[in-house]
């Protein structure tokens, strides 16, 4: 008897959790359609505004902030955006892809102000000026993406440049040798350990990777002198020798464009382009994970993400980075 009730216990118990998770699945998707429905009410309310992308930290991965310009772009309640940069650099393939898409919707808005019709005429999004706004450092790949904008603002002492490439290897042969560790190396292709820990490089191989990097150094000043070639006052060349300036330095050599905070850009862009109501920034961010599916998705994301820097760390990287 008291077997059956602690199964009928039991078996209620299972009911009232299984209703209940039920209960907070429904209860998830309908705050995620109120909100969604409320965030395009809001875009329908609220024309005019300001949108600010935010590029914290050491740029390993341009998935995010892409992300983010896309959304700024379809956002209609946006009228410009704001890149605001906090960071030393990084590598450089996601500093190059940033900087193209920033080009390329800060371009379409100038031939759609031009009333010129683009190869992605049939797109809806028409582009939106893009500017960008320095915080506490802004240097190598952070000035790159910076580059790409069409006004910079800095503060005073925001740090800023270090215009240059860099790979760094280390020689642990004599390492190796004092712990009387051997290790062996089959390759194909003579270049294939270049860099490797094992062994002091040769000239040959030095050489090499100095060529690479000078090309890489090219591209950089050649993406600065794009958007930039009518402002930068001196030498280009001898300005990107890796170098750090005060944002007030960099505004003397013609590296950023105006001393001012977010907020006074943000000002000068809404009175400059006539905007409707009071200035107004709308942050763009990630869109927080609310859904269980989504919950489990963004924790396989985060061991996606570690695995990588796994696999990085093991990897000479070239970088666009400012190092102390």
């Amino acid at each position: 008897m008291s077997k059956s009730k602690n199964r009928a216990v039991f078996g209620v118990l299972f009911l009232v959790f299984l209703f209940f998770i039920i209960l907070m699945i429904f209860a998830t998707y309908t705050m995620q359609v109120l909100q969604d429905e409320s965030s395009g009410m809001d875009a329908l309310r609220s024309k005019g505004r300001i949108g600010v992308i935010e590029v914290n930290g050491v740029i390993m991965d341009s998935k995010d902030t892409v992300e983010l310009l896309h959304r700024a772009e379809k956002d209609k309640s946006i009228e410009a955006i704001i890149i605001r940069i906090n960071s030393p650099g990084g590598a450089v393939g996601p500093s190059q892809e940033i900087y193209e898409e920033i080009r390329r919707i800060d371009l379409a808005y100038d031939k759609k102000s031009e009333g010129k019709k683009t190869d992605d005429s049939k797109n809806e999004h028409d582009g939106k000026p893009i500017y960008a706004s320095f915080g506490t450092i802004a240097a190598s790949g952070g000035y790159y993406i910076g580059a790409a904008t069409r006004r910079i603002y800095s503060n005073p002492g925001t740090m800023t440049g270090s215009i240059g490439v860099i790979m760094e290897f280390m020689d642990l042969s004599r390492v190796y040798e004092w712990a009387r560790v051997k290790q062996e190396t089959i390759k194909a292709g003579r270049y294939k350990d270049v860099g490797h820990p094992n062994r002091s490089m040769k000239q040959e191989e030095r050489d090499l990777l100095e060529g690479m990097i000078n090309n890489v150094h090219e591209q950089f000043r050649a993406h600065i002198k794009g958007p930039r070639k009518n402002k930068i006052k001196g030498d280009l060349i001898e300005l990107s020798q890796g170098q750090i300036f005060s944002g007030e330095q960099a505004m003397k050599y013609g590296l950023v464009d105006r001393m001012g905070s977010l907020w006074t850009a943000a000002r000068e862009i809404h009175e400059e382009l006539k905007l409707d109501g009071e200035m107004t920034i709308k942050y763009i961010k990630k869109k927080k994970k609310v859904s269980v599916w989504e919950f489990m998705d963004s924790l396989e994301q985060a061991a996606s993400n570690l695995n990588h820097q796994v696999m990085f760390s093991k990897v000479p990287l070239l970088l666009a980075k400012f190092q102390k």
